[in-house]
């Protein structure tokens, strides 16, 4: 028994010295290795690496951004292509992101819920999707970069009913590709997007702009 202890220690022992990380990690392993418990240190420079080498699509990479930053959905009233205030004011925010990036196309989407048949529905939600680019148009974007070219109608719902869903009555724009099949966007109009947002997010925060303290509740 004694003997089968010792054998075991002098293994563990062993294979300690064959992998110093084993005993000492923070000092064999490269800067940050512990501290990156969930796996996100360096992510950048990951992601770099993986749109230089084409493992990473910009079409990919810029639909996430999109989707991100921007409420890519609008609503509409039952058997309606019309857009109401809140339709417009999301998608004028999109103009607004859309304008950032004169090489990028998108498509939009449009949608129904399922009460009415299926044709009909094909041919409402491709009413919806040309109305929100002919709006998009209207806030300064070239029509030749957006494409209402499909209608999914009630087949794609976000809500699954076969009653009257407002969730489902939409349309939803996405990055769908480049201009021209750009092989990359680091040009100096995306150089200048980024610079843009670099000189923006330097603004000192004004000094009326911050809160007191209220006394009452409410």
């Amino acid at each position: 028994m004694k003997k089968a202890l010792i054998t075991t220690v002098a293994f563990v022992s062993l294979a300690a010295c064959e992998d110093p990380n084993a005993s000492f990690p923070t000092f064999f392993q490269e800067a940050g290795a512990v501290a990156d418990a969930h796996g996100d240190f360096g992510a950048a420079t990951a992601n770099n690496i993986a749109i230089q080498n084409g493992d990473k699509s910009y079409t990919i990479s810029l639909a996430k951004r999109f989707a991100d930053e921007v409420n890519s959905t609008v609503n509409f009233e039952f058997n309606s292509a019309v857009l109401d205030d809140s339709a417009r004011a999301t998608l004028r925010q999109q103009a607004q992101w859309i304008a950032q990036f004169p090489e990028v196309r998108f498509r939009v989407y449009g949608h129904t819920d399922a009460v009415g048949s299926q044709a009909y529905n094909k041919r409402l939600g491709l009413r919806r999707a040309r109305a929100a680019v002919s709006y998009l148009v209207s806030q300064g974007i070239d029509r030749s970069r957006l494409e209402a070219v499909a209608s999914f109608g009630e087949t794609q719902p976000v809500i699954v009913t076969q009653d009257r869903e407002r969730r489902n009555r939409r349309t939803v724009t996405e990055v769908s590709g480049f201009v021209q099949a750009h092989p990359n966007i680091l040009d100096g109009k995306y150089a200048a997007v980024i610079y843009r947002e670099y000189i923006a997010s330097a603004v000192p925060i004004p000094t009326g702009a911050v809160p007191s303290i209220a006394k009452d509740g409410g």
